[in-house]
């Protein structure tokens, strides 16, 4: 009964959005006027953020991923404007992932294999103890979160700043800002304080309240004012020079593919198999009338708030291709100590996101050779494999406070800012139009959302890059986009092959 719907069509349809091109045009090419600086010094640009800024992509950072970072494609069109060389901490290889001596600590990139995204075959050769020299421009940092970029010795937590600190216990901010830019990114700060939670599904803390992140787990959700004192940490330090800058919001992660791609009612079954499956759920589904019937006649639930969670616990399969899922669900009033059979687990719906990972997982034997003891059916899927409508509102809930300290920052320092998190949600529902294509967040198909669902491919880098441009002329008068400087995603990939090592 094993389910295989692990890819399905959503990965058989090719790799780039909807290409409108028409090599037919006879248009006369239009005539721009020249390139202007407006307000903005470009000579010295640096980018602080996190995995976006860095471009990580496909699980994994690797060179051409980091040529194709939005703050390098950027810096390209600041040359044109007098600005200066852009360093980065490149890795050793396109392999991607990192290496202790011989032991392989950090898996390589993904690439698709004509069904899915899989582990590239190959070896990482980035020792995750190396060390590289000299100053550097590109500060985004995979994993970094917002209290991080203020923490002595981070590098000793984090490789991927340990590899470019200039000391051993410096700091994210401080070597940034050491590099005295006249123009700097600050983007995607705020992503990680919730997507460890998002991505764990929720088995992290909400620590809204608690304003001591160290005392916060490694998936849990950064409190707002612990958030809103950070960034402005950041934004004050990087612009005490007078520097200028762009700043780019925070999306509603729950929109990307790794929380959309998997159904919640991925489960086939025939009339036998259901009905043998309904005749053992049954002793639960009486257990769960039986208890609340013991608490409304107690007084402790109303008989309508009894009859709603009777519903939405009651467990039944039918004979179809689209049964939901059996999960374990925190938020449900706890049976426990009435019958200890009585486990808090309802069937998932529409409401509920299945992360990316489950995909292979959902329909395997709990123990081997067991039929009986089927993921998702027989044994109800953990807390980590979902993030359930409590959790989704926790992490909107303080992705809004994130967002309102960076919109209210911008507008004090008068910085120029991007509507990401306004992006991802077109892109996710009618598809956001860049160039000639039509890109969407779908896995694989889309062409904005890499292979690991959370990270985006290089065509989203570009359009990244184009985003920053627009907000720049906005706030700076510069005119990128007028001047015909705006970069065509088409020349971009939305994967790498796997004879790029």
């Amino acid at each position: 009964m094993k389910t295989k719907y692990i890819w399905l069509l959503a990965v058989l349809m090719g790799f780039t959005a909807c290409d409108s091109d028409d090599d037919s045009s006879t248009t006369p090419a239009p005539v721009y006027p020249a390139l202007v600086t407006g307000e903005a010094d470009f000579s010295n640009y640096i980018a602080v953020g996190a995995s976006f800024s860095a471009g990580f992509t496909d699980n994994a950072l690797f060179i051409a991923a980091q040529e194709n970072s939005f703050p390098n494609i950027l810096s390209k069109k600041f040359d044109l404007l007098g600005g200066g060389s852009f360093n980065q901490p490149l890795m050793n290889d396109n392999i991607g992932g990192f290496v202790m001596g011989a032991t392989v600590v950090a898996n390589p990139r993904l690439y698709f294999n004509g069904t899915g995204p899989v582990l590239l075959p190959a070896t990482p050769t980035t020792q995750i103890t190396d060390h590289l020299s000299g100053s550097f421009n590109n500060y985004g940092i995979p994993g970094l979160k917002s209290f991080h970029m203020g923490v002595p010795g981070y590098g000793t937590a984090n490789p991927y700043f340990g590899r470019m600190a200039s000391s051993p216990g410096a700091t994210v901010l401080g070597d940034a800002v050491g590099q005295n830019p006249t123009f700097f990114t600050l983007s995607e700060i705020g992503g990680n304080d919730v997507l460890s939670y998002a991505t764990s599904g929720g088995t992290g803390v909400d620590q809204t309240g608690n304003t001591n992140p160290a005392t916060y787990g490694g998936n849990d959700i950064t409190d707002p004012n612990v958030f809103a004192a950070s960034f402005s940490a950041a934004v004050d330090a990087l612009t005490a020079n007078g520097a200028k800058g762009v700043v780019a919001n925070v999306p509603y992660i729950t929109s990307l593919s790794h929380f959309t791609t998997v159904p919640y009612n991925p489960i086939p079954m025939d009339a036998g198999t259901a009905a043998v499956v309904n005749g053992a759920y049954a002793p639960y589904n009486g257990g769960i009338a039986q208890a609340f019937a013991y608490l409304v006649g107690i007084g402790a639930v109303t008989q309508a708030d009894a009859d709603a969670e009777i519903a939405k616990r009651t467990i039944s399969f039918t004979a179809s291709a689209t049964n939901a899922v059996v999960i374990l669900d925190e938020d449900l009033t706890d049976l426990t100590g009435i019958n200890p059979s009585l486990v808090s687990m309802r069937q998932a719906t529409a409401t509920d996101l299945i992360v990316l990972p489950a995909s292979s997982f959902i329909g395997t034997e709990a123990i081997p050779g067991n039929p009986m003891s089927i993921n998702g059916v027989a044994v109800p899927l953990g807390d980590k494999w979902v993030l359930t409508p409590e959790e989704q509102q926790a992490i909107k809930t303080a992705t809004d406070a994130y967002n309102a300290t960076i919109a209210a920052v911008a507008a004090s320092k008068n910085l120029a800012m991007v509507d990401f998190k306004g992006i991802l949600i077109q892109a996710a529902t009618v598809g956001y139009p860049s160039g000639n294509y039509i890109l969407t967040t779908d896995l694989v198909r889309g062409g904005l959302v890499s292979l690991d669902g959370v990270h985006l491919t290089a065509r989203g880098y570009s359009v990244m890059a184009n985003e920053m441009m627009r907000a720049i002329d906005v706030a700076y008068g510069s005119n990128f986009e007028a001047s015909g400087n705006f970069l065509d995603p088409g020349n971009y990939p939305t994967n790498y092959p796997p004879t790029l090592q």
